[in-house]
């Protein structure tokens, strides 16, 4: 039987502020990419210690456009850990280059550094043109960025973060996104800033942030912004390169300025939230609660355990008996080398990653968000203990 109660896997925290803050550009008529666009990279910039931010559609076409920008070209190979949200791997494949699947560490979910050294020497010997690493910070905890950066400074690998959940994260007092040579951001409504859409480029590197400036936008030498601004209303942009049509809207860019001011209270309550989870759920000895290493700061995108294999259910029984109790969970993510294109197309074994394999079958992400109640966290905590 289905109960009454509903707790959603993630809600976007929203009030007032962002349905008055898109009044602006309502009224003014600029609703594609313009000033409040303008101001927000400015502010996310700031916000993640670093000196460019370029926002745009989606974290898809973030990591597109930073595989681009730092020189992935058709037959070149990139390392990318298994466990991860398919789109990581579909931007290498959208610069005709091609993903090198690596394992993860079982802890954290993230790109195990023993695997992608491993992954990198067996690509070279094969033959492969190795030119970038795409570390995941999974559900908002930074990945091993010492190792990966360690790594490629002794390949001469580019780095391109992929931090699509990890806004206002950080590893060692260094914000996501400022530590390799392109960050990558997600604004998607299951994250923790949500603008409904978008993405951004973060990056300490201006060539490759004019670059990504201009791929964005048609790869058009100059924006609608400027052209709009200028004393010559005949000047027209020149196009040197192929681009895309990439951009966020001033829509977005409002709503994204509100969120940002917000961030910091939300991931304090965020971490409130989760502080409680560990506390309650680690009396459960079938359950492995998410790692908290020393020196990391998660934003926590998602809360994401492991269900043992002597566990009273498995997790796919505990997601339907969760469900029945109007508790959304999910599977945390998949293990990309075993979907079917990547399977398929470069005939790829289930036991190529082993850890990426088994997180995809036995974790498991509970509810938590910025609209959830103490009374929503103590119902998840009193299911989970009559789980039999």
């Amino acid at each position: 039987m289905t109960s009454d109660k509903s707790i959603q896997i993630a809600r976007p925290a929203m009030n007032e502020r962002e349905w008055l803050a898109l009044k602006e550009p309502l009224e003014n008529g600029w609703l594609t990419q313009g000033p409040k666009v303008a101001a927000f990279e400015r502010a996310f910039a700031e916000r993640h210690q670093v000196k460019y931010a370029k926002a745009v559609s989606n974290c898809t076409t973030a990591l597109h456009l930073a595989l681009l920008a730092v020189g992935v070209k058709p037959g070149d190979a990139v390392v990318v850990p298994s466990f991860t949200w398919v789109s990581t791997a579909n931007a290498v494949e959208y610069c005709g280059a091609k993903p090198l699947f690596c394992d993860i560490d079982p802890q954290t979910y993230n790109i195990d550094p023993h695997s992608l050294v491993k992954t990198i020497k067996t690509g070279l010997s094969r033959g492969e043109r190795v030119k970038a690493i795409i570390p995941v910070h999974l559900f908002g905890l930074c990945a091993d960025m010492d190792q990966v950066l360690e790594t490629a400074k002794q390949y001469n690998l580019a780095v391109v973060e992929d931090a699509a959940c990890a806004s206002g994260a950080s590893y060692k007092g260094c914000s996501a996104g400022s530590m390799g040579d392109v960050g990558c951001f997600s604004f998607h409504p299951r994250k923790v800033l949500v603008t409904g859409e978008g993405g951004m480029c973060t990056s300490n590197n201006e060539a490759l942030a004019e670059t990504i400036n201009c791929l964005r936008n048609h790869g058009a030498s100059l924006s609608e912004e400027q052209r709009h601004h200028s004393d010559a209303p005949y000047l027209m942009a020149d196009f040197d390169c192929l681009g895309y049509n990439y951009r966020m809207s001033d829509l977005q860019g409002a709503v994204g300025l509100v969120q940002l001011e917000k961030l910091n209270d939300f991931i304090a309550e965020r971490d409130k939230w989760a502080a409680i989870y560990d506390s309650e759920l680690i009396k459960l000895d079938w359950i492995v609660i998410p790692a908290r290493p020393e020196g990391y700061q998660t934003n926590w995108q998602a809360y994401v355990c492991r269900v043992k294999e002597d566990a009273p259910v498995t997790r796919d029984q505990l997601l339907v008996k969760l469900h029945e109790k109007g508790i959304s969970s999910r599977v945390g993510t998949q293990a990309v080398h075993m979907l079917g294109f990547y399977r398929n197309k470069y005939k790829l074994s289930e036991d190529l990653c082993p850890v990426a394999k088994n997180a995809y079958q036995d974790s498991i992400a509970m509810p938590l968000h910025n609209c959830m109640s103490e009374e929503d966290f103590a119902y998840v905590v009193q299911t989970l203990n009559q789980i039999k």
